[in-house]
Order: structure tokens, then sequence, then C-alpha cells
């Protein structure tokens, strides 16, 4: 059966994880496969958004403990060694993509479970649409699996560090109202609605100036570690170059369009 597969409609490339056996768990076959379907986006010019979503209600119950289970008894972990270069964008994580550092956003669409390796999948992503009895949840706390998807850098920056210690420390379930309160999801939408909300949302972002907003979002990611004056240096270089995009659009809007905030 094949674990990861792809779709385009129009501009949006949609990446689904289909292992129901195991709540979309992954083993190292579908992170490598992970790995290579958003590496593929990356590579599509006519792509602009992604949307990563799991089959059959669940997003992604982590790493397949099974799997992790036959490599203990074989001794063979050969496959778990992942050392990368801090500066290499494709790097493969043990999950597949999270190391990617891609040039243009990926929206998750969560059902059901999001939890441990799939919580870093979800977090790994610019925006997150979850299903209102989805869940998330640092899970692979009762098992001693270290959060190594970036997990223990992501959380602290997407929700504070405050609530990135309650999750990482207890490993608690939580559910879409609290993830929506402390930011760590972007929409909460009905059951059986994260993939469409998430097209949805793909096409809306898709439909923007594309040089302009991939500009905005790197230098939004790129600013963590710098003082103020170098973010707001670095954010210059960036948007300089797209002055002229703003001319344009200013003569849009001279013109008409998008009036009183319309989109």
């Amino acid at each position: 059966m094949i674990a990861v597969t792809t779709e385009q409609q129009d501009d949006v490339w949609i990446v689904t994880l289909d292992r129901p056996e195991v709540r979309n768990a992954v083993d190292s076959p579908t992170a490598h496969a992970l790995h290579a379907a958003f590496l593929a986006f990356e590579d599509n010019a006519e792509a602009r958004v992604a949307v990563f979503h799991g089959a059959h209600g669940h997003f992604c119950a982590g790493w397949d403990l099974q799997y992790g289970a036959r490599l203990a008894a074989s001794g063979d972990s050969a496959g778990l060694d992942l050392d990368f270069a801090a500066n290499d964008p494709h790097a493969l994580g043990p999950m597949g993509p999270s190391r990617l550092q891609l040039s243009k956003p990926v929206i998750a669409a969560v059902s059901g479970a999001a939890v441990a390796g799939g919580m870093e999948l979800a977090l790994w992503c610019d925006m997150r649409v979850m299903e209102e009895d989805a869940y998330f949840g640092v899970y692979c706390r009762r098992f001693g699996v270290p959060l190594i998807d970036g997990g223990t850098v992501r959380l602290p920056r997407l929700i504070g560090m405050g609530h990135a210690m309650d999750l990482i420390l207890t490993g608690r379930k939580v559910e879409a109202v609290e993830a929506l309160q402390m930011g760590l999801t972007n929409r909460v939408v009905p059951t059986g609605q994260a993939r469409e909300a998430a097209i949805a949302l793909a096409r809306q972002l898709a439909a923007f100036p594309q040089a302009t907003m991939r500009a905005d979002r790197e230098s939004a990611q790129r600013q963590w570690d710098l003082p103020l004056g170098e973010a707001l240096l670095q954010e210059w270089q960036r948007g300089k170059a797209r002055i002229p995009d703003a001319l344009e659009g200013a003569t849009r809007f001279a013109a008409g369009q998008g009036r009183h905030g319309q989109f």
C-alpha cells in the first residue's frame, strides 16, 4: 500500500499520509516518502501552497512504535542515524520533512490525533486548520521517545515557554478549543472539514502576489536569533526588492480594487 500520495489542484499541492492501520504513524520508508513529496512541492513552479493531511480521520499518531520495536528486536538501528548540518535546507528528519526549509507555505489539515511526532509535523507547517474533535499532545512522553523533529524549538516559539513547558513535560492531551486559545492552531472547523477548509485557505494564499508574500514569510522566519536592528535590516533587504510589486498594487487599489478591506 502506498503510504504517501500527492495531488495537485491548480496551484495547491496536497500531500496525504495514508497508513490507517497505525493511525498514520510514520516509519522510515514513510518518512522518506513524505520528505520527497515536499521536495517535489518545492521544485514545482506551478504549486504555490501545500496542504498536508492524514487520511481516514487522523493526522498522524507520531513515530511508528511498532516499527521501532521491530528495529529493537532485530538490532538494526542504522536507519535512525539522521545527523545533519544546520545550514542544510533539505535535511531529512526522523518524521521526514521536519527539517526542510521551504520557500513556500504549508498548511496542516488536522483531524483526529496529531500527537508526538505527528504534532511536530503539524508544528513544522506554517498554519494549522483543526477539526473540533481533533487533538494534540506530546504522547511520546510516556515511552521515553524524545522530541527530535523540531518540537522543543517550534512549540515555545509558537505558543510561548510557559504553555510549551506544560505540554512538553506532561505530554497531556490538548483539544481544539484550548489549542485555539493558546495559539497552537489557527482555525477550528467542524469534524470532517479540515481538508477542504485548508484547501480553501491555501487558494486564498495562492491568489496573493507570491514574491512579496514569500519575502515577508522568510523575514518572519529568520528574525528569531537576530538583534532588533539586524532583524529590521534583513526585513528591508528582502522587502525592498518587492517595491515595484507594491506600486503595481497601489495602482490597482487606486483603480478601485480591494476597497474597504475586500479580498
